[in-house]
């Protein structure tokens, strides 16, 4: 999207309104969120009924953008800066909003990245989903006590220019240090972040850890990682961005790494347009 049309759309609520709605309605077609059925009836002070199971509710209901709490125009900038690749913390200044709302706003776009992954339904259902702070459509932003400690690895597959990080549920984190230990896979450390060499059709594991892993049963290994060998391609592409992220926790870290891999694979796209679409999703319904 260039900058004048751009602009076009942040100058009123309206505008901005209008063309979120466009990417909630296929061709202007309301339907209930809760059931999927047609008709639905709009009421006197513009909320929505449907005709079939009664539901009240409004145009953006269950949607990942209603999660967020912002203006219509404000959910535009946010998603221009986040285009930018601006921290939550540099578009305090810039939308003049406080920072856990623009943190929250944030954590809502990359938790719509990551719902249309393959691996969505693993990664946002069960202990993974707790842990993501995601439960019954909603964000939960603060860790609960007595949390789950689940760690989710991914392998990468970097493949003519296309990169897939597939959540691999039956590997745990304490296993890849097995294999470290036991069958020689070479590791890397970059704060809590570890990855690995090639193990078997992926170029690398990847996983987050905290403070509960034996680190200092990682030894240093003369063979670099392969990802570390390559010049171009995934890993060059979202190292230095992880670094950038300043701290990511090991309990977001697949929000970070799904948006990557969603940044690589339209490196070459307009992804405005994109991210608002997701953004205008339905949040999926989980256990």
């Amino acid at each position: 999207m260039d900058l004048i049309e751009y602009e076009k759309l942040i100058q009123s609520e309206e505008a901005a309104r209008s063309y979120l709605l466009g990417f909630c309605w296929k061709e202007g077609r309301r339907f209930c969120p809760r059931c999927g059925q047609h008709p639905v009836y709009v009421l006197s002070d513009r909320r929505l009924r449907c005709g079939g199971c009664r539901y009240t509710f409004h145009d953006f209901t269950a949607r990942w953008l209603n999660l967020g709490g912002l203006s219509c125009r404000d959910w535009l900038r946010l998603v221009k800066l986040f285009e930018l690749e601006l921290t939550a913390l540099k578009m305090c200044g810039q939308l003049r909003l406080a920072y856990n709302t623009i943190y929250k706003a944030v954590t809502a776009v990359r938790f719509a990245l990551l719902a249309q992954a393959i691996d969505a339904p693993q990664l946002l259902s069960g202990p993974y989903g707790e842990r993501l702070g995601f439960a019954k459509g909603r964000l939960r932003m603060e860790r609960a006590s007595g949390e789950q400690e689940v760690i989710p690895v991914f392998g990468l597959m970097d493949k003519g220019g296309w990169i897939f990080a597939d959540f691999l549920p039956h590997i745990e984190a304490a296993d890849v240090i097995h294999f470290h230990r036991n069958f020689q896979l070479p590791l890397e450390r970059m704060g809590q972040l570890v990855y690995t060499d090639r193990y078997q059709r992926y170029d690398a594991l990847i996983f987050c850890g905290d403070a509960h892993l034996p680190y200092g049963l990682i030894q240093k290994s003369s063979r670099k990682p392969y990802v570390d060998s390559l010049k171009g391609g995934f890993w060059n592409f979202a190292r230095p961005r992880l670094k950038r992220f300043n701290g990511v926790t090991s309990r977001r870290f697949p929000l970070y790494l799904k948006e990557l891999e969603f940044r690589y694979n339209h490196k070459s796209e307009d992804i405005f347009p994109i991210l608002v679409r997701h953004l205008c999703s339905l949040v999926p319904k989980s256990e």
